[in-house]
């Protein structure tokens, strides 16, 4: 579904090591979510609200694998505080993460 004032955040771990500390936030990082944990071959979605974001940006996924390395994946773009996208999904791999963003219709 559609909000006009934020993005929903899909993150699936691909992995066989659970992922933590798993944060998405805007450039502007007035509001983050949050989330502990996602253990292997599971997701979480979630929805960022972007009611406040007044400037223009990227977002960006930062978590830490298994083994304590930091992760910092970044991408997209959203324009006067608003998402030009309905959606994006994130598929942590072992060695990559690949990101996805709806295409919108204009």
């Amino acid at each position: 579904m559609f909000k006009d004032d934020g993005i929903e955040v899909n993150i699936k771990n691909n992995t066989n090591e659970p992922i933590t500390n798993v944060e998405f936030t805007t450039t502007e990082r007035i509001e983050i979510v949050k989330i502990d944990r996602i253990e292997p071959n599971k997701s979480a979605t979630e929805f960022l609200s972007m009611k406040k974001n007044k400037a223009d940006g990227a977002y960006s996924l930062t978590f830490n694998r298994a083994n304590g390395k930091k992760e910092i994946s970044g991408g997209g773009y959203y324009t006067n505080g608003g998402s030009l996208d309905h959606w994006v999904g994130f598929e942590i791999e072992n060695d990559t993460i690949i990101v996805k963003f709806d295409a919108p219709i204009y």
